[in-house]
C-alpha cells in the first residue's frame, strides 16, 4: 500500500528541492504528518480487511439467518450462539465484539485515560460485551466498575477474565443503567450507539447524565457519514437490505450530537473523527496481523466526549 500520489509528489518535491522555493519547517511538518497519517490508514485498512474476512468466514451459519435489525435483544444473543458453534470459547467471545480484542481494548482504555480517567474513578461500561475494555481496565482501575450487556454469556466471560470480585457485571434491562444517581466519573458506550435507534441512544444519554457525578464524562463512539471509511459501512448496509443478515448499523451527525448535548444540558468536550489518530499511546499496540500502531492511534469509529456541568 502507498500514500496518495499527490501527497508523495508534494513530499518528494520538498525533500528533493526541485521547486523554486524551499518549504517552511511548518509546511514540512504538515506534509510529514499527512504522509504518516496516510501510511497509518493504509495499515489500518489492511487490518480491517483481514478482520472482515475472518468474521465473514466464521459467520457462515449466521449469514444464512434473517434477523430483525431493530430487535437487538434477540439478534446479538443469536450471533453469540452461532459463534460458539463455530469457534473455541475464547475466539467466539473475541469475535462477538468485533475481533481485535486486545488491541481495541487497549485503545479504548487509553481513550478514557486521555480524557482524565484516574485510578480511583468509578466507571460504567454500557455494552461491555465480553470484556474487551474491562480486561485492560482491570489492571489500572482501583475504583468501582459496572459493566452491562444484553448477552449473559458475554458477561460471564468478562467476569472471568477480569478476576475482579469487587466489580459488577449485570444484564441490561431496557434502556436503564442500574446505578444510583451521581455515582460515576465516566460512562462509556463503545460500539453501542452504532447499533441503536437515535431515540434509544438519547434515552441512554439521559441515563448516563443521571448516574454521572457533576463534572463527569460520557464517552461514546459513533459512525459519521462525513468519514470516507464509514461510508463503506453504509454501502454494506445497503447491500444487506435484502438478506437482513447483520444487525443494525446507525450513523450520527455532529449536528445531532450538538443538539442532543444542548437539550440534555451537557457540554461537548471533544469530537474526534475516526480517520484521524488522536489517542496518545505510551506503548505500541499490535494487531492480530502483526501491524503495529505507534505514538498515536484511533479505534476507527469517531469518538465524542460530553461533560456534565460541575
Amino acid at each position: 500500500m502507498h500514500a496518495h500520489p499527490a501527497v508523495m509528489m508534494r513530499f518528494v518535491s520538498a525533500a528533493g528541492n526541485t521547486v523554486p522555493q524551499y518549504p517552511t519547517d511548518n509546511t514540512v511538518a504538515k506534509l510529514q504528518t499527512t504522509i504518516q497519517t496516510a501510511a497509518f490508514f493504509c495499515r489500518t485498512g489492511e487490518i480491517l480487511k483481514a478482520l472482515t474476512r475472518t468474521i465473514y468466514r466464521g459467520l457462515g451459519l449466521f449469514r444464512r439467518m434473517r434477523i430483525d435489525k431493530l430487535g437487538f435483544e434477540n439478534s446479538y444473543p443469536r450471533l453469540v450462539t452461532s459463534l460458539k458453534r463455530l469457534h473455541t470459547t475464547d475466539r467466539a467471545m473475541h469475535l462477538a465484539v468485533g475481533g481485535e480484542f486486545e488491541a481495541i481494548g487497549r485503545l479504548e482504555l487509553e481513550i478514557l485515560k486521555h480524557f482524565g480517567l484516574k485510578e480511583e474513578d468509578g466507571v460504567v461500561d454500557v455494552g461491555c460485551g465480553s470484556g474487551r475494555l474491562a480486561q485492560p481496565l482491570s489492571g489500572y482501575l482501583r475504583g468501582p466498575y459496572l459493566g452491562i450487556d444484553i448477552v449473559p454469556d458475554l458477561l460471564d466471560f468478562a467476569r472471568g477474565i477480569t478476576g475482579r470480585p469487587d466489580w459488577r457485571f449485570e444484564v441490561a434491562r431496557g434502556l436503564r443503567i442500574p446505578q444510583q444517581d451521581a455515582t460515576a466519573d465516566f460512562v462509556c458506550f463503545f460500539s453501542v450507539f452504532t447499533h441503536l435507534l437515535h431515540e434509544q441512544s438519547y434515552v441512554y444519554l439521559e441515563e448516563a447524565k443521571r448516574v454521572l457525578k457533576p463534572g463527569g464524562n460520557i464517552v461514546f463512539s459513533f459512525l459519521d457519514f462525513t468519514i470516507p471509511q464509514h461510508w463503506s459501512i453504509f454501502e454494506f448496509c445497503i447491500r444487506d437490505l435484502q438478506r437482513n443478515s447483520h444487525p443494525l448499523n446507525m450513523f450520527i451527525s455532529k449536528d445531532a450530537i450538538n443538539v442532543w448535548a444542548q437539550r440534555l444540558g451537557l457540554k461537548v468536550e471533544a469530537i474526534h473523527d475516526g480517520d484521524k489518530p488522536f489517542i496518545p499511546l505510551p506503548e505500541p499496540v499490535t494487531f492480530e496481523n502483526g501491524t503495529v500502531m505507534e505514538k498515536s492511534g484511533t479505534i476507527g469509529q469517531s469518538v465524542c466526549v460530553l461533560r456534565k456541568p460541575a
